[in-house]
C-alpha cells in the first residue's frame, strides 16, 4: 500500500460565487429574497443532476449534523434557518472515483459549490465541478468583475473564487511534533492547514486540510497544480516521520496499533471519542505494516459512519448515547474482520 493511499483521504474543489442584483448573505434585506435566491439555483441545478433539495428550516438537527460531518454544509450554514439550504447528490460512475456533489445556497455567498472525490484527485474533482459550474452560469448571472474576477463576500475568494484542498491522515507528523513547523512553512507558500471541519477546528484523528489561500490574480490550474505539488511534500514527509516512529520505538507503537484493533474488534460499546482514538491508531498500524487490510479507505468510510449524527441515521431511529455507542460497536466488529495482523 503506497504512501499516498495511507495519506490522503480526499479532495475537494469549492467554488464561491453570488447571483448579480442580489446583496451577500449577510446583508439580504428578507428571508424572501434568500428563498428566492434558493429557487432560482434550485430550478437551474434541477436541469443538470438529480440534485436533492436540503432547507435547513426542514431538516432535522441529526440530519444537519449529518451533512456537517459529510462535509457537504457547513455549520454556519446549518444555523442558516431562514434561507440556507443546499443541493447535494452523490454518484460513483463506473471506472470511476467515488465522488459527491454539494451546492450551499445563502453561506457566506449565494452558491458555494464543491465536489469531494476519494484520494489525490484534485483535478478530477475540478473537471466535475467545474462542469457544473458552466451549466449553471448559462442559466444564472454570476457577479464578475473584469479586473476582479468573481465578487465574493471574503475579498480572500476574489478572482478565481475557487479553493482546492486535500484532506490528510498525519499521524506520523503530529507525533513526532513537526506539525507546528509544518504549517509554518506551508503559509510561507500561499497555502494553510486546517482542522477536519475547516477554519478553527480540531485536528481531531490526526486528520487536517491543506488548501490554498491565494484566489486573485492566479488561474485555476495554477492553484491545483501548487496545491497538489504541497500535498505530494507533505506526504514524503510524513512517510519519513512514519519510518522514524517505526524506528525510534518499534515495539511500543507496534503494540499501541495492535491492541487498539484488538479492542475494536472485539468491543461490546464504545464512545465516539475513544473509538476516533483507537481507530487513528488501526489506520497507523496498517500504513506501518503492523496490520493488513485490502482497502485502506474502508477505515475511512468506518469513521465517517461510525460518527454520531451517522450512526443515528444508519440506524433509522433515534438513538440514546449508549445505545449508538453499542451500534458504533458492531458497525467496528463487522468493518474490522477484513483486517488482520500482519504476522498471522
Amino acid at each position: 500500500m503506497n504512501n499516498i493511499d495511507t495519506t490522503v483521504v480526499s479532495s475537494r474543489v469549492r467554488l464561491a460565487r453570488n447571483l448579480a442584483g442580489y446583496p451577500f448573505p449577510g446583508a439580504l434585506k428578507s428571508a424572501e429574497q434568500g428563498k428566492k435566491i434558493v429557487n432560482e439555483v434550485f430550478s437551474a441545478a434541477a436541469q443538470l443532476r438529480a440534485f436533492r433539495l436540503y432547507s435547513m428550516n426542514v431538516i432535522s438537527e441529526n440530519v444537519a449534523r449529518s451533512l456537517c460531518d459529510d462535509h457537504l454544509i457547513s455549520a454556519e450554514l446549518a444555523a442558516n434557518k431562514q434561507c440556507g439550504a443546499a443541493l447535494i447528490d452523490e454518484e460513483a460512475e463506473p471506472d470511476e472515483p467515488h465522488g459527491k456533489f454539494s451546492i450551499m445556497i445563502n453561506e457566506e455567498d449565494h452558491l458555494r459549490e464543491q465536489y469531494i472525490v476519494d484520494g489525490l484527485n484534485l483535478p478530477f474533482a475540478y473537471r466535475k465541478i467545474s462542469e457544473v459550474d458552466d451549466e449553471l452560469s448559462k442559466e444564472l448571472r454570476f457577479a464578475f468583475d473584469a479586473q476582479l474576477g468573481y465578487l465574493t463576500a471574503c475579498p480572500t475568494n476574489l478572482g478565481t473564487g475557487m479553493r482546492a484542498s486535500a484532506m490528510l491522515f498525519l499521524p506520523g507528523l503530529t507525533r513526532t511534533k513537526k506539525m507546528n513547523s509544518l504549517i509554518r512553512q506551508i503559509s510561507c507558500f500561499g497555502h494553510t492547514v486546517r482542522g477536519v471541519y475547516g477554519e478553527g477546528s480540531v485536528a481531531e484523528g490526526y486528520l487536517y486540510q491543506i488548501s490554498n489561500e491565494v484566489t486573485l490574480g492566479v488561474d485555476e490550474s495554477y492553484i491545483l497544480s501548487e496545491v497538489q505539488r504541497a500535498v505530494l511534500s507533505v506526504v514524503n514527509l510524513e512517510a519519513r516521520a512514519r519510518k522514524q516512529l517505526r524506528g525510534d520505538d518499534y515495539i511500543g507503537i507496534k503494540d499501541e496499533c495492535c491492541r487498539a484493533y484488538g479492542i475494536l474488534s472485539n468491543c461490546a460499546s464504545v464512545s465516539y471519542a475513544e473509538f476516533i482514538k483507537l481507530i487513528s491508531d488501526v489506520k497507523l498500524g496498517v500504513a506501518l505494516g503492523f496490520l493488513e487490510t485490502e482497502r485502506f479507505a474502508s477505515l475511512d468510510e468506518l469513521v465517517e459512519a461510525s460518527r454520531p449524527a451517522n450512526i443515528s441515521l444508519l440506524a433509522d431511529s433515534p438513538l440514546s448515547s449508549s445505545e449508538r455507542d453499542i451500534y458504533r460497536a458492531e458497525k467496528c466488529r463487522a468493518a474490522l474482520s477484513a483486517v488482520r495482523r500482519a504476522d498471522s
